[in-house]
């Protein structure tokens, strides 16, 4: 199979702006920004705060949480729980919302700290695409973080997910490989997970190609892409091939309990609500019954054996109670956790941080993890 990216949103080049941590202040209600031109560079404070009110589903919402999610509303898109997959990957994203945002308040990036190129590499049944981020600045070997992104293995790609994977190759200094894969309906459960798993694979075969150091190799993912990243240790695991040192879930599917306390009190929410989780469970599964495969139920999972892990949660989420549980059940099986929760802010933050300090903060708290296991 030909694993395609979809046109869910914009292109790369304009996703890049969405996470570089020198747009933000550490105040909570700010934001740092730079306006340059040949002569001068003018810094200015920008608060920003929603129009309307705080949404019932979202009592404890910060402030700039909140404005993204209202202008992700303002875009337009349809509820995509009454789509079609391929309709849904059109539809604005969080990562549209965001961009929309800086260029509203006329928020101008600093330049990208690391050099992008895209590649094919062989997989199962033909090809998928990656793209790899390598820091301008350091020295190789650098160290190796496979990346997989989020979108319920339905909907979303490298572009929407570019923030993340970009703010933790400048954050660690590291080269990031972000990993395509096949997507439901068109390409069922297992197929993201073996394709996942082969390109992982492939990195342990192109350090050198890579600049990588063969010694000091991480997984990253968010969402179903948390869920791919423990799947690869997991994987790495049974079949005695190189792990990973340390693994960061941000959000990760975990469970197949949709009335779980978190699906309950979040069921309305917005990016990410249960409606959603019921659609992706149709598209990517031949059956219900395929979601508590211990590969998708990780909480049900011999999780022994596992590397290091750090948890990154978010409050208002119908998956925080599944990233609490498996954080527990990693716990109980020896494996060195730490869980962190960040009130206030919805599914999807961890890539928005030119615009939510809590995004900025769970970056740098992933990237000071991943440069400890490192060794840097």
């Amino acid at each position: 199979m030909q694993t395609q990216i979809s046109t869910i949103t914009k292109t790369f080049f304009t996703c890049c702006i969405i996470t570089t941590f020198a747009s933000c202040n550490s105040n909570p209600t700010t934001t740092t920004t730079s306006t340059k031109d040949s002569m001068t560079t003018e810094n200015k404070q920008i608060t920003l705060k929603p129009t309307m009110p705080t949404p019932a589903w979202a009592p404890s919402i910060k402030p700039e949480m909140q404005v993204v999610i209202e202008k992700l509303i303002s875009l337009g898109g349809k509820p995509i729980d009454s789509l079609t997959a391929q309709e849904a990957r059109k539809q604005p994203t969080p990562t549209d919302a965001v961009m929309a945002v800086m260029q509203d308040n006329k928020m101008t990036p600093p330049p990208a700290k690391c050099d992008t190129m895209g590649k094919d590499i062989p997989v199962t049944g033909g090809t998928t695409h990656i793209r790899v981020y390598t820091p301008k600045q350091g020295k190789a070997p650098y160290p190796v973080i496979v990346y997989y992104h989020g979108g319920g293995w339905v909907i979303a790609n490298i572009d929407v997910y570019n923030g993340g994977a970009q703010g933790l190759c400048e954050q660690v200094g590291a080269v990031v490989v972000s990993v395509e894969y096949p997507k439901g309906p068109e390409h069922k459960f297992p197929a993201a997970h073996v394709v996942s798993f082969d390109a992982y694979q492939w990195v342990l075969k192109n350090f050198a190609e890579l600049k990588g150091d063969s010694t000091k190799l991480a997984v990253v993912g968010e969402s179903a892409g948390g869920n791919l990243a423990a799947n690869m240790s997991m994987m790495a695991r049974d079949k005695k091939i190189q792990m990973p040192l340390y693994e960061v879930l941000v959000y990760p599917i975990a469970n197949n309990d949709i009335n779980s306390e978190s699906y309950v009190k979040f069921a309305g929410a917005k990016p990410l609500n249960k409606p959603m989780m019921e659609w992706f469970i149709k598209n990517e599964f031949s059956s219900v019954a395929q979601a508590a495969d211990p590969r998708v139920s990780l909480v049900k999972a011999n999780l022994k054996g596992m590397p290091k892990t750090l948890i990154i949660a978010a409050e208002i989420d119908p998956l925080q109670s599944e990233g609490k549980l498996l954080s527990d059940k990693l716990s109980a099986a020896g494996v060195q956790t730490d869980y962190q929760l960040y009130t206030g802010v919805t599914h999807e933050f961890f890539g928005m941080a030119a615009v939510v300090p809590q995004a900025k903060e769970a970056q740098a708290l992933a990237a000071s993890k991943l440069k400890a296991a490192f060794g840097l």
